[in-house]
């Protein structure tokens, strides 16, 4: 099955069901197809080719989706990229792709036109502009694009192999990385995310993920596949998606913990999500007390936790995260896994196991049909991820008594205190059971005595002392009297934060704590 196969079978199919709402734009899979095939043309037009690439650096909405699902009728691959980027991530990763067209909107055409400055002159790719302001005058407007292209099919051979996707990681230790997937993996890891979220036919999701990330672009495969409503929001909000949820009648979410938290926070204020039913989350593992919140709240049909990366999509599913928030659960559905010794200084191999129940690093077979084939231009990282047929995460876990994963953090967030290997998401999971707690994040801090001293970084919530100080006090006794925490693992000092350092998709980024780019309200020491 191809991309743009999978839309045009769909549109026969569920002709004149809704497809995509988007803003104030609502199309049918009939309207949705037909709107593809103009724009696969007018990129066909621009020098878009079987092969070539079609940069995008635009807010989540319908321009994207449907920029995406163009290109892959060309046979081309499209390249969503962060709009958070520096203007330098941008303007490297534009020349690291080598674009045939770049497609921008009205809220990142500033950052685009910082980046081609720094591109020295080199511009050999047409550009499109997708917004309301008049293009500028080397831009060509996407609606005009549209209007003056037929709707009839597109006449490319595209192979299963073809480049679907290129999207690059968030460089947490140094440039952009780049990870082509193929058409084929594209299209199964849809098909495994409609069968692990257990989605039926005519499914209807809140599209809330950016589609510069996995969440976002399995999710728009997967509601193609079934027939299902997408409805996009261009960034989260927890006002916003409530409203969509009520208005549009929405089944299904699939969000990071840190947007549930926002949602379930707007709803106990008085707000209902009564027609959803199916939850999953992926991106962060979730605590215990909003896991029992969120199945308070919506008492949901199906919860489940998705485990993977952008580079093999579905590592493990947890398929009863209510009752398990913790556990990573069972390979998923074309996945094999392993847990090996986890050792920095020197390549692990894949056959090194650890026993049972003892922690190591996450390895999944690069055999499944959700893989990547390796990174774009980057063989150094190929060798530092990928051996002898497996792909090193680079996360810690371990298999409990009914063999089901449970991660602890990232080989280089682990602390190392006073000799004992800390992890910090078990001390997260404990410090979130504090009252005063609102969200927390663990890292290990340079240290004299200790080496890396284990330090809890907190947004007190409402239940907190007003008073910074008096919260980091408060937060601190009850670590002392209540967290249940061995000595070793307790937090050395509670620092208070204004908020915690996040990606675009919510996670923690705990190396902002570590180089001390936050800003501290109040600090005390259990």
């Amino acid at each position: 099955m191809l991309i743009g196969r999978a839309l045009s079978l769909t549109a026969e199919r569920f002709s004149d069901r809704p497809a995509i709402v988007s803003g104030g734009l609502r199309l049918s899979y009939r309207q949705w197809d037909a709107q593809t095939n103009r724009l696969a043309r007018a990129l066909g037009e621009l020098g878009v080719r079987r092969g070539g690439r079609v940069a995008i650096i635009a807010a989540g909405g319908e321009p994207l989706a449907s920029t995406h699902l163009a290109a892959n009728k060309l046979g081309a691959c499209s390249v969503p990229l962060n709009v958070r980027f520096s203007a330098d991530e941008l303007a490297h990763c534009l020349r690291d792709c080598d674009p045939a067209a770049l497609i921008t909107d009205d809220s990142t055409s500033a950052l685009a036109r910082a980046a081609l400055e720094r591109l020295d002159g080199e511009r050999p790719f047409a550009m499109v502009h997708a917004g309301e302001d008049p293009p500028v005058a080397d831009h060509h407007g996407y609606q005009q694009l549209l209007e003056r292209c037929s709707d009839a099919p597109v006449d490319v051979c595209v192979d299963a192999q073809d480049e679907s996707v290129m999207l690059y990681t968030a460089g947490t230790t140094g440039r952009p990385k780049g990870v082509p997937r193929s058409q084929h993996a594209e299209v199964c890891a849809g098909l495994a995310h409609v069968v692990q979220a257990r989605y039926g036919f005519g499914e209807s999701c809140l599209g809330a993920m950016p589609m510069y990330h996995t969440m976002g672009l399995r999710l728009l495969v997967s509601s193609i596949l079934i027939g299902g409503k997408l409805v996009l929001l261009g960034s989260f909000t927890a006002s916003a998606a409530l409203d969509a949820i009520e208005r549009e009648r929405l089944s299904a979410l699939y969000l990071v913990p840190t947007a549930y938290g926002s949602l379930v926070q707007e709803a106990e204020a008085g707000r209902a999500c009564a027609t959803v039913t199916k939850l999953a989350y992926a991106g962060a593992p979730m605590t215990q007390t909003l896991a029992g919140r969120l199945s308070e709240l919506i008492r949901p049909q199906v919860f489940i936790n998705h485990y993977g990366s952008t580079e093999i999509y579905t590592f493990s599913v947890e398929s009863d995260a209510a009752a398990r928030p913790q556990s990573a659960g069972r390979p998923g559905l074309f996945a094999r896994l392993r847990v090996v010794r986890a050792d920095a200084s020197r390549h692990v191999g894949p056959q090194e196991l650890v026993e049972a129940g003892e922690t190591g690093e996450v390895i999944c077979s690069l055999e499944s049909d959700e893989a990547f084939g390796g990174y774009w231009r980057r063989p150094e990282a190929d060798r530092r991820a990928l051996r002898e047929g497996w792909y090193f995460t680079g996360d810690l876990g371990h298999l409990d008594e009914e063999g089901n994963l449970v991660l602890s953090g990232r080989v280089d967030d682990m602390v190392i205190s006073g000799g004992e290997n800390v992890h910090p998401v078990e001390v997260e999971d404990v410090l979130a059971r504090c009252p005063a707690v609102g969200e927390v994040a663990v890292a290990g801090l340079p240290d004299e005595h200790w080496g890396q001293a284990v330090t809890a970084f907190v947004i007190p919530s409402p239940e907190a002392p007003q008073d910074p100080l008096e919260a980091a006090r408060t937060i601190a006794g009850w670590v002392r009297a209540d967290s249940g925490l061995a000595s070793y693992k307790r937090p050395k000092s509670i620092v208070i934060l204004e908020a915690l350092p996040k990606s675009p998709v919510g996670k923690i980024l705990r190396r902002e704590l570590v180089a001390g780019r936050y800003r501290q309200l109040g600090e005390a020491r259990p």
